[in-house]
């Protein structure tokens, strides 16, 4: 769902590396089989919102993190030389000269915005990042109570952050107001960034942006269903727009 932004910033001279996470992705393709995995792919454990499950919620950020944090691990062994590719197939040569690791970006939309803000928290490698609408908050505990803000949210960081969203993003009011008060609570630190996308809903950041559309032209798709999936803004306006925010606060913030 994110190739379209990947193969714009590749097109822009950025080296991009996309992750998939096992178990938490729909469904996940390995290499190979193992000793603790007899198939060759993962599917979801996933059979709801986990933000309506908090301990569930937590340990899929949590695990998002360390996914992030073992790509990075597995990019400075190819940098060095080495070959991490897990089936041990020979790489391109001189593949790791390619990648500049004093300069990481990551950006990640939904949940993949609250593991990535985390992740520039926990982890200085990273240098920068955006979140594309994504809760900066664990859920809440009870109805009526406030989620605990994540560490990023609480205290910052000293490097750029961008939270870029929308002007409909679904869900209830209390989602909105939690989205709205974790933002609140980044933006108070300084090197943190805001922008929105109008007339546009959550899945406005994906492929989904394009593809909808055609999907009602179709006939496949509502016009209410287009909207509250990515809006009624047209896929002309709202796709240059998203890959220009992210396009250049990594163009501004990652090429010193």
């Amino acid at each position: 769902m994110g190739t379209g932004l990947a193969k714009e910033l590749a097109s822009h001279g950025f080296v991009v590396v996309t992750v998939d996470h096992p178990g938490d992705a729909s469904e996940v393709e390995f290499p190979a089989t193992t000793a603790y995995r007899d198939r060759p792919w993962r599917t979801t454990v996933f059979r709801g919102d986990p933000r309506t499950d908090p301990p569930l919620d937590r340990a899929m950020i949590e695990t998002r993190i360390a996914d992030l944090r073992f790509v990075l691990d597995r990019l400075e062994a190819l940098a060095a030389g080495e070959n991490p590719d897990a089936a041990g197939r020979p790489l391109p040569d001189r593949l790791g000269r390619a990648l500049d690791l004093r300069r990481v970006g990551c950006y990640g939309h939904s949940a993949g915005g609250t593991a990535v803000a985390q992740a520039l928290y926990e982890d200085r490698r990273t240098a920068g990042a955006v979140v594309l609408e994504g809760y900066l908050n664990h859920p809440p505990q009870g109805p009526g109570q406030e989620g605990e803000l994540y560490p990023v949210a609480r205290f910052g960081v000293d490097r750029p952050l961008l939270l870029l969203g929308t002007d409909g993003f679904i869900g209830q009011a209390a989602a909105k107001r939690e989205l709205e008060s974790s933002w609140a609570a980044m933006l108070s630190h300084g090197r943190t960034h805001r922008r929105q996308i109008d007339r546009a809903a959550h899945w406005v950041f994906t492929d989904y942006a394009s593809l909808a559309p055609q999907l009602q032209a179709a006939g496949l798709m509502t016009a209410g269903a287009r909207r509250a999936l990515v809006g009624a803004v047209e896929p002309a306006v709202s796709v240059p727009r998203v890959r220009h925010h992210v396009r250049s606060f990594f163009a501004r913030h990652l090429a010193r």
